[in-house]
């Protein structure tokens, strides 16, 4: 069986990855990774679609395993990708996107070499501010906060495949589209040759 396509999206707060995400869902055959998280279920959460539900103590037994590709804290819970549900999800031949900050992007490449890392971001920072600034959900100083880390974000662009400008909603999402499938069109070559050389067409 092939194994299926992990695709990384980065990029900084406010750029509007969840919003071209859900688009290009409605039409894509990837599923999204879910995340475990120490915080309790709501109403309506459901065990391994909304989240993987772990108590304080095992989310630490899994961080001391290293059994994540990236956690962080928020809000007095921790959040993180495990790296066995994305690896058995892409060993099954599923695709999956993976949607995550920087650090957590680099740990992935070095686990998976074969993900694709795209990142997304707004045309300039002006832009970048006027759209977080016009959320008007958060406090001067952490919209402040949010452009310092995406000018330290920015910095890592060469260490990914793509880079997706988000400047138009329908535009984007068809440039994502394109992005994955020069991707998966590469590996599919790839794959072929290599059969092909071990003689096994």
């Amino acid at each position: 069986m092939d194994k299926g396509m992990l695709v990384v999206l980065s990029g900084p707060s406010g750029s509007g990855k969840g919003t071209v995400l859900k688009e290009f869902l409605k039409d894509e055959d990837f599923g999204l990774s879910v995340s475990a998280t120490s915080r309790k279920p709501r109403p309506g959460d459901e065990e391994g679609v909304t989240y993987f539900f772990k108590t304080r103590e095992e989310f630490e037994e899994m961080i001391k395993n290293d059994e994540f590709f990236e956690y962080a804290q928020f809000g007095g819970n921790y959040y993180g990708t495990p790296k066995k549900y994305v690896l058995d999800q892409i060993n099954n031949g599923k695709n999956i996107i993976l949607e995550i900050e920087v650090q957590g992007a680099m740990q992935v490449k070095k686990a998976v070499p074969d993900a694709v890392l795209i990142f997304m971001t707004t045309p300039d920072i002006t832009v970048l501010r006027e759209r977080l600034e016009g959320r008007q959900t958060e406090e001067q100083e952490v919209v402040d906060q949010r452009i310092e880390i995406a000018l330290s974000e920015i910095e890592y662009l060469n260490c990914y495949d793509y880079l997706v400008v988000n400047d138009d909603l329908e535009k984007t999402v068809e440039d994502l589209k394109t992005v994955v499938e020069k991707a998966r069109e590469k590996k599919r070559n790839n794959n072929e040759f290599i059969k092909k050389f071990k003689g096994e067409n």
